[in-house]
């Protein structure tokens, strides 16, 4: 299987689906490799960074999962190196 690792910045805004936010996430959890949350109350968001390393379609399931959450938007960056793994 190959995958690629991936950051994906998240911003959730007040009043956004955070507990949905944590289900999705947690259902990829197999394949996160760190997360990184930070509210800023001064702007009442959340800014949330998800390391990843996943094949091409888990990323992409991720973020179309997470984009459609009310009051969450999401935005990822690829590596350009496809790893193979032994999964």
């Amino acid at each position: 299987m190959q995958t690629r690792v991936a950051v994906m910045g998240i911003i959730v805004e007040q009043g956004g689906d955070t507990e949905h936010l944590n289900a999705v996430l947690h259902e990829y959890a197999r394949f996160i490799i760190g997360r990184m949350g930070i509210p800023y109350r001064e702007k009442g968001i959340s800014v949330i960074s998800i390391a990843i390393d996943a094949p091409q379609d888990a990323i992409s399931a991720l973020a179309g999962k997470i984009g459609k959450l009310p009051g969450v938007g999401v935005k990822t960056a690829y590596s350009n190196t496809v790893f193979e793994s032994n999964d």
